[in-house]
């Protein structure tokens, strides 16, 4: 008998059930997807939240950072994803340089990804300098998810992916952009590869959910890359990632023994063959 659970029923996730997850102690669940088929998979498997992340720059182009994607990449990611999604909450991730600039250039992109893309929320990284950029955009009717910790927009400012928030300085900080960020209108925010405690520590902090990723168990959800889970991805591995399943391993075997079928000249065999009697009597329906 299986032993895989049964999606929960599917009432639409929205920003509201979110909190109303956190109040009553539901853990959130949330993963990435930048296509169609993938996002449909996640859809139907119950999951709770699906971000279009910049991450699209690492697992889907191949770059070393997520620095390079650009609005019109991300814009088509998020259209296809949302296409596929019917119960799950799809963010986009406003990229790098849509936001920094001005206000008045954020509120565009981000109206763009609500307009353009349909998805129902954006997420963008940073603290209390952001804020009024934050407050702009949920003023104009568009959620917005935080992003603290390890920011990997910023990851050329830190020059290393080491754990954030170790020093107190740094932990009190985060602790008070998280307190910004809710008093900006923020529906919820993503704590990325800081210590347990102080993802404890924010999460009792905040009336809005924390969704962690490298942060512990006390997170109000969490969040991996889905090629990381799954094992598409392996140039590196943190160790906040549990691979679910060796799919990379695996699609290379069937590769492998495609190709030498191929060689081998058993592919294709006669029943994967069409034939000009049956086609005559009818053939496939």
């Amino acid at each position: 008998m299986s032993t895989v659970p049964k999606p929960p029923p599917r009432r639409k996730v929205t920003t509201l059930r979110l909190q109303e997850m956190k109040t009553q102690g539901e853990r959130i669940a949330a993963l990435t997807a930048y296509d169609w088929l993938m996002a449909r998979l996640l859809d139907e498997s119950g999951i709770d939240v699906i971000l279009v992340g910049d991450s699209a720059g690492m697992v889907f182009a191949g770059h070393d950072t997520t620095i390079s994607m650009t609005m019109p990449q991300m814009l088509y990611h998020a259209s296809v994803v949302a296409r596929a999604a019917r119960r799950a909450l799809v963010v986009g991730d406003l990229p790098f340089l849509s936001y920094q600039l001005s206000e008045k250039e954020a509120l565009r992109n981000a109206g763009a990804f609500m307009k353009e893309a349909l998805v129902e929320a954006v997420k963008l990284e940073g603290g209390e300098m952001i804020c009024p950029t934050v407050r702009r955009i949920v003023d104009a009717g568009i959620p917005v998810m935080g992003h603290l910790g390890l920011t990997p927009q910023s990851i050329h400012k830190f020059g290393t992916y080491r754990t954030r928030g170790v020093e107190t300085g740094e932990a009190e900080q985060i602790l008070r952009d998280a307190r910004a960020l809710q008093d900006a209108g923020a529906f919820a925010v993503v704590l990325e590869k800081i210590p347990s405690e102080l993802a404890r520590e924010v999460t009792a902090a905040l009336r809005i959910p924390t969704i962690g990723i490298g942060a512990g168990a006390e997170c109000d959800g969490q969040i991996l890359v889905s090629h990381d889970m799954l094992g598409l991805f392996t140039r590196f591995r943190p160790r906040f990632v549990r691979r679910y399943a060796e799919l990379g391993k695996a699609m290379q075997d069937a590769f492998r023994q495609y190709t030498a079928d191929v060689k081998a000249k058993t592919f294709p065999n006669a029943e994967e063959s069409y034939w000009r009697d049956e086609e005559l009597a009818g053939g496939e329906s």
